[in-house]
């Protein structure tokens, strides 16, 4: 929903009469409804367990597409207004929200710490899978069938989901002197885990949010490639539906290879402080690059079709990099806060995530109006570096 969706967005301005800064705004109160929802939803997540607060959420997610199906699709006869929109998708968001912190606590439940990188990095390619998935399907669908047939097939894909989670989700056995069957196995672990336990809420933790804030700031240019990457293509490279939808495909195909990599290597090496560090400097080098290839290509006579595949290719390589990262962060934040209050971790990182989420598609097309596209992904890159100075000063509390 959150990531293919966005991929429908030349259709959604045109079927729904938007301006850019209207697309944005409704793109981005998804965004906003899953940041404001996370917290409470961690929270529950603890109390009730995971399975049951992901059979509630997706349900509950399912019936209001359902709703938007029906009632929220701009037909012949009637095309809802932007702030229809927009409030339809903030409660989506705000229903929606309960699958991130569950489904995180559930893996790190079921792993050992030199697992739980691997682990949640395999949990985290769900989100570049259902993007990749929806920039295949979706725009094919609201194209030929219209959004209320889009709003159907994403309300199915929920009551999959939720009947996959019958299924197959279950909480783990805990055993005695485990935490929920989390078993550490190096000392050093170990003290981490116990020192976790006995800490404050991580709602009360100034070193917990200012790894969040980090994790913040990194999303912000993670979700202005997955909202505008295509109204960038279209408006500025004259990019088509296949152009645009195949190098959506190519961002969320190299992010999963990326995510299970990373998450590999820094389980095998024990270092995801250092990767995060490291990660964080490339995007913000490589959002810097893109921008200035494309201030340079404006001042020269560049080929179009030549500036294409430039920045194609430059947005596939920046899109991936900034993409590959997240499940080590969310690994090492539940290792610092414990299995016992990663509900509520997690639940507080996704609020910054998706406040990104909001912040990210409401301010990228301003700047791109203000200023330039090569300025919105300047910006871009200042959120990066931003991340970066902050994980930078976070490494010696993690050590």
């Amino acid at each position: 929903m959150f990531q293919g969706l966005p991929t429908t967005s030349v259709l959604m301005r045109m079927n729904y009469n938007l301006s850019n800064d209207q697309l944005g705004l409704a793109l981005g109160l998804l965004g906003l409804g899953i940041a404001v929802s996370e917290i409470p939803w961690g929270l529950l997540t603890d109390r009730w367990g995971d399975r049951r607060v992901l059979l509630i959420g997706l349900g509950a997610t399912s019936l209001m597409l359902c709703l938007f199906a029906l009632f929220g699709s701009p037909t012949p006869a009637h095309v809802p207004g932007p702030w229809q929109l927009a409030l339809g998708l903030f409660i989506v968001g705000l229903l929606g929200g309960s699958v991130n912190g569950s489904s995180g606590r559930a893996v790190m439940s079921w792993f050992k710490n030199n697992e739980q990188g691997f682990a949640m990095s395999i949990r985290q390619i769900a989100y570049p899978l259902g993007g990749g998935i929806g920039a295949l399907l979706l725009p094919i669908v609201a194209s030929r069938y219209g959004f209320d047939a889009t709003f159907a097939v994403l309300a199915f894909g929920a009551i999959v989901a939720a009947g996959l989670t019958w299924v197959w989700l279950h909480e783990p056995p805990e055993k005695p002197g485990q935490d929920a069957g989390v078993k550490r196995e190096a000392s050093s672990v170990g003290e981490t885990e116990h020192r976790a336990e006995v800490a404050p809420s991580p709602l009360r933790d100034l070193k917990i949010w200012r790894l969040i804030a980090a994790i913040g700031l990194f999303s912000v240019p993670q979700f202005a490639v997955i909202t505008f990457a295509s109204i960038f293509l279209h408006d500025v490279c004259n990019a088509g539906i296949f152009v645009t939808a195949s190098v959506m495909i190519a961002i969320q195909s190299g992010a999963i290879v990326a995510r299970i990599w990373s998450g590999r290597w820094t389980d095998k090496h024990g270092n995801r402080p250092f990767y995060l560090i490291r990660c964080s400097l490339l995007v913000a080098v490589s959002f810097a690059i893109l921008a200035l290839s494309l201030f340079f290509m404006d001042l020269l006579p560049v080929d179009s079709s030549i500036k294409l595949v430039i920045t194609a290719a430059l947005l596939i390589v920046s899109g991936i990099c900034v993409s590959a990262w997240t499940g080590i962060a969310n690994a090492e934040l539940a290792v610092q806060v414990g299995i016992r209050r990663v509900g509520t971790a997690l639940g507080m990182c996704n609020t910054a995530v998706y406040t990104a989420l909001f912040v990210a598609p409401y301010f990228t097309p301003i700047i791109a109006k203000l200023w330039s596209w090569p300025a919105a992904w300047l910006m871009a890159s200042l959120f990066a570096l931003s991340a970066n100075v902050l994980f930078r000063r976070s490494r010696t509390s993690w050590i």
